[in-house]
């Protein structure tokens, strides 16, 4: 049964990859991007490549389930603290106070929320398919537990950040990676996660949110880019999304 779920991960994950390197190979003869960028494109891809990996490796393996046996030894079998429920919204929080308090971004509020949204949705397809296709029991005896769907949303929000503003406020931008890092780690200590849930759940979200920024969909598209006084501010959760608007006179 494990062999079988982990074949079809590998399907779903080949699928993908063929997808995305299609998506890639079209907007580079487009664009036509120039050698450096295309490096910038591969190292890029190094980090979250090699956490879906070694998730892939250690899933449902005997270090994987001794690890957790070790770990809840440790805190007590009865810990349970829910700030991983909270701080996977941090990361979305700073991005829109970093824009209220007019710091530099790469985009214009609109195009962040488009690319937020549009990695959000895709992310969750991915992890929420990956969920229903393997039916991995949770350390708690839950279902679903492959990947961590707090994790890939976590991440996708914290590298959304990273894009924004890497460049103009390297430590807001690195901020979002520590509160992502924090809600997989407590996935794990309360028990709810495996550790390869949240190895795969991090890289999704990351390399998602990347190809995102990479291909910009609907670039030209953005009714509010010369409006200054009109902003929008999405709220994402694991089952809704909302928006809220705000105009300031």
């Amino acid at each position: 049964m494990v062999r079988n779920n982990l074949k079809e991960v590998m399907r779903v994950i080949y699928i993908t990859l063929i997808f995305i390197f299609s998506l890639c190979i079209v907007n580079a003869q487009t664009n036509k991007l120039d050698s450096i960028t295309t490096k910038q494109i591969i190292k890029k891809s190094i980090l979250p490549v090699t956490l879906i990996g070694a998730g892939l490796i250690i899933n449902n393996s005997e270090f994987e389930k001794n690890l957790q046996i070790d770990i809840r030894n440790k805190v007590g079998n009865d810990f349970v603290f829910h700030i991983d429920d909270y701080i996977q919204y941090i990361p979305i929080a700073e991005l829109y106070i970093a824009d209220i308090l007019k710091v530099k971004s790469k985009n214009h509020w609109f195009e962040q929320t488009k690319y937020l949204i549009i990695s959000n949705i895709i992310t969750s397809g991915i992890t929420h398919g990956l969920k229903n296709l393997t039916d991995k029991t949770r350390p708690n005896g839950g279902e679903n537990s492959f990947p961590s769907g707090h994790t890939s949303f976590s991440f996708t929000n914290a590298t959304v950040l990273f894009n924004e503003f890497h460049k103009t406020a390297p430590l807001l931008a690195y901020s979002g990676y520590l509160f992502s890092t924090t809600t997989g780690v407590f996935r794990i200590l309360n028990n709810k996660h495996w550790l390869s849930d949240v190895l795969v759940g991090a890289g999704i979200g990351i390399i998602v949110t990347d190809i995102i920024y990479y291909i910009e969909p609907f670039k030209k598209f953005n009714p509010f880019k010369n409006t200054k006084n009109i902003s929008f501010i999405p709220k994402i959760s694991n089952d809704r999304y909302e928006l809220y608007f705000s105009y300031k006179l």
